[in-house]
């Protein structure tokens, strides 16, 4: 009997070694890797989201990295056109389709049944309009009165995003939270494997990680992507580590004050992953400290519940 493939998802906070076992599996699955990471998406961009350089993925093809210029904005709903073609193409060839990274709303845009408003351009126009005149801290305040679920995923400073929610609520008449879909049996049957570490244990191994990005060269490369046109991207420019070193370079603040910046910042993002992850219970958690593959691969070989 064929058995037919489906795709595996390995999410979970920053940190936790998502690339190195997504590598690990597509070798042993025979598959290929599809990023699942918003600012992975990005050419350049690469010391500071831990992009696997090419010889650390072994020989395994990966699929939606360095697709956008840093000047561009990343859309949720563009990538899940390419990323739903790309498994659909990989599943009609037999290979396993391994979504790896730790952007929530872009692994449920590919497995879920999740669609997007539309835009209106006077709407968002007016709201963008606001949010220069008063800040993020007032629309979040507004967001929050109309709809606090997604204002507590939010950070107020979080402008563009903010606009957004606001500009779906004023579209639809619903809450922006409306729009987002409630898990039920993911698409192709796909496997969920979170990763996940002792909070002190991923605390040390984050503030580890800084400090190789910036002995590495992390603040060249946000010198040479300021050239590029970093600060006018939408989305880019908002990346943590980016825009700390961004301060630094402009004296805000120093290369020392920028690193420990950074920590809290990448702190503070895994405890979002982690609030948005945890909701989901179709996921099977796996110990990151532990034996991440071969828990992976039992999980796999595990009847799937339901």
């Amino acid at each position: 009997m064929v058995t037919r493939p489906r795709p595996v998802a390995v999410l979970g906070p920053t940190a936790t070694g998502k690339s190195d076992l997504g590598v690990e599996l597509a070798r042993r699955l025979g598959g290929e890797v599809l990023n699942a990471d918003a600012m992975q998406l990005y050419r350049g961009m690469d010391i500071g989201t831990a992009k696997l350089a090419p010889a650390e993925r072994r020989g395994v093809p990966h699929h939606l990295l360095d697709v956008l210029e840093v000047t561009e904005a990343a859309s949720v709903a563009a990538y899940q056109r390419a990323a739903r073609a790309q498994v659909q193409r990989l599943l009609e060839r037999g290979v396993v389709p391994v979504l790896v990274g730790g952007s929530g709303l872009y692994l449920r845009a590919v497995l879920d049944e999740l669609t997007f408003p539309g835009t209106d351009a006077g709407v968002r126009a007016r709201l963008e309009a606001e949010l220069a005149e008063v800040g993020p801290a007032e629309l979040h305040r507004r967001l929050a009165e109309f709809d606090p679920p997604a204002a507590a995923a939010v950070l107020v400073g979080n402008g563009r995003r903010i606009v957004r929610a606001l500009e779906v609520i004023e579209i639809t008449g619903r809450p922006f939270t409306a729009t987002l879909p409630v898990p039920g049996p993911a698409r192709w049957d796909a496997v969920l494997l979170g990763l996940d570490l002792d909070t002190a244990a991923l605390d040390d191994r984050i503030e580890a990680r800084v400090r190789r990005m910036f002995d590495d060269g992390l603040v060249d490369e946000v010198r040479g992507l300021l050239g590029a046109g970093l600060r006018e991207g939408p989305t880019a420019s908002r990346a943590v580590g980016y825009q700390q070193v961004v301060a630094a370079l402009d004296g805000r603040c120093t290369l020392a004050e920028a690193a420990g910046d950074t920590t809290r910042a990448t702190r503070r993002l895994v405890r979002r992953q982690r609030s948005w992850f945890r909701r989901d219970d179709r996921i099977r958690w796996l110990d990151a400290g532990a034996d991440p593959v071969g828990d992976a691969l039992r999980a796999l070989a595990a009847p799937v519940a339901g």
